[in-house]
């Protein structure tokens, strides 16, 4: 798992973040200004906190089952 897998993994964490975000802002009755830049703020953070997350527990091995993205080893194999 390259960087390239890391950095779409960031970008659609970031993405989802930031619609729900911001979302949830606007039916606040918040400005599109401001939810916007909320978005981008907890968005961000959010996707970082992920991401980091993910990358230290890849490795060190930990599989995640939602994720899927620690690849198998001879002993997980049937």
């Amino acid at each position: 798992m390259g960087p390239a897998f890391w950095l779409r993994r960031f970008l659609t964490v970031f993405a989802g973040a930031f619609l729900i975000i911001g979302a949830a802002q606007a039916l606040k009755g918040h400005t599109r200004r401001y939810a916007t830049s909320q978005g981008v703020l907890w968005g961000g953070i959010s996707a970082s906190l992920f991401t980091a997350t993910r990358l230290y527990r890849s490795r060190k091995g930990q599989a995640c089952a939602l994720c899927q993205d620690t690849p198998q080893t001879d002993h997980d194999q049937p």
